[in-house]
């Protein structure tokens, strides 16, 4: 069985943003376990989206098409950063700085992505 990774592995922004979402999984499993339910969903749904719009863009029909679903996937990330944000300032909630640090290269690498789409 092959791997994500491995069917991939050129696809720099693909493997970021899937492996993101791994360790968003994660990260929201533990605020669950805290019960800290509303920020874990809020999470969840949008760290996880940034990867499938990226992946959906793939197969564009058009390169405004890629370009839109790329502006989608970094419009995810964004909600992404703030909710990362919110947990490193509220107390008692994990550390987020790792996938913080994942998230703003996901969307400097997607900003590059448009800028050279576009010419």
């Amino acid at each position: 069985m092959i791997t994500f990774e491995e069917k991939y592995k050129d696809n720099l922004i693909l493997l970021k943003s899937f492996n993101f979402a791994k360790k968003t999984v994660l990260f929201t499993e533990k605020l669950q376990e805290e019960k800290r339910f509303v920020i874990a969903n809020q999470l969840l749904k949008s760290g996880t989206s940034i990867g499938a719009n990226i992946k959906e863009a793939q197969n564009a029909e058009s390169k405004a098409d890629f370009i839109h679903k790329i502006k989608i996937a970094m419009k995810e990330a964004e909600e992404t950063e703030y909710w990362l944000f919110l947990c490193n300032e509220l107390e008692n909630y994990p550390n987020s700085e790792e996938l913080l640090d994942d998230i703003f290269e996901i969307l400097r690498i997607s900003n590059k992505i448009i800028s050279s789409s576009k010419t």
